[in-house]
């Protein structure tokens, strides 16, 4: 059985407070989408990478990786109007035959560790979706109620969220919902339940300028 992964990297950068979208923006003198990529790589040298992209950014892209002699391989493909037609783009690109496991991760996850990568897919495997996950630390508050709520309750969802090909495939095929915030949320709507892993709690997403600030002392 095949594995992919699709990076699906279509931010705009705007909570960055530049015209620079932030997958590109360096982090210790790499760009934070090319250490995400190399990531996968060094989860597996047969992994299927397949990048998504907005097409108004591929050229900026290509110079980027032509500055850095980044020579990872991968195949690239438009990004769509929301994340869910991203990721419907991205498995065009999977034969509709394919036996095997695909992951959908944040472009601007670049410290997801292999270890949990792993564990994703191997889990996958059995349960045909599943998501990493770390617990909630802070106190949370019901703003309709004001009232807190158990934390206990609570999780917070990481990517590669790895689901079976073909499951990915029918579920991408139901209308687009508002709902669908993330992959599992989709094959959720599609009636399949959803697993949960142990995520890492290094695996942020870089989204403004603290974060960044973060992923140099990570780094």
């Amino acid at each position: 059985m095949k594995e992919y992964v699709i990076i699906v990297a279509g931010g705009k950068g705007l909570r960055m407070g530049g015209e620079v979208p932030k997958q590109f923006l360096p982090v210790c003198g790499l760009p934070v989408l090319m250490r995400t990529i190399k990531r996968f790589r060094e989860y597996s040298p047969d992994l299927n990478i397949i990048l998504v992209l907005p097409r108004e950014q591929q050229d900026y892209w290509r110079a980027l990786c032509k500055e850095y002699d980044f020579t990872v391989d991968y195949e690239l493909t438009d990004g769509g109007e929301t994340r869910f037609h991203s990721v419907q783009h991205g498995l065009a690109l999977i034969p509709d035959d394919a036996e095997g496991m695909v992951g959908v991760h944040d472009g601007v996850r670049p410290f997801v560790s292999v270890e949990v990568i792993r564990n994703c897919y191997a889990t996958a495997r059995t349960v045909k979706a599943v998501v990493p996950v770390v617990p909630v630390v802070e106190t949370l508050r019901h703003i309709p109620t004001q009232k807190n709520v158990l934390r206990s309750d609570y999780c917070l969802v990481q990517t590669p969220q790895v689901f079976d090909i073909q499951l990915l495939k029918a579920a991408n095929r139901q209308p687009y919902c508002d709902a669908f915030t993330d992959d599992a949320s989709v094959v959720e709507a599609y009636g399949h339940p959803v697993a949960m892993v142990e995520g890492n709690r290094e695996n942020i997403k870089l989204t403004t300028p603290y974060d960044l600030k973060i992923a140099e002392v990570l780094i």
